[in-house]
């Protein structure tokens, strides 16, 4: 159960002119509203995902000789065992 406070009723009110045909039809808008919120909100978190990959893409390499090849093995061998 939703309280239809002020926002939820302008919310509401909005979904009624995105989706006319269920105007009339409260529990119908808010279903549309769910939908439409939880499509943006994954939209958006594989919009970011793929930010990261193509940033990730993009440094991949670039620091490629700034370590010698046996640069770990040397670090490691202070290491207590």
């Amino acid at each position: 159960m939703i309280t239809e406070t002020d926002d939820v009723a302008q919310a509401l009110d909005d979904a009624g002119s995105r989706w006319p045909g269920d105007r009339a039809n409260r529990r119908k808008l808010l279903q549309h509203l769910l939908k439409a919120g939880h499509l943006a909100i994954r939209a958006e978190r594989e919009e970011q995902f793929a930010k990261r990959q193509a940033a990730v893409a993009q440094s991949s390499g670039l620091f490629t000789d700034v370590y010698d090849e046996n640069y770990l093995s040397q670090l490691r061998e202070d290491w207590p065992e």
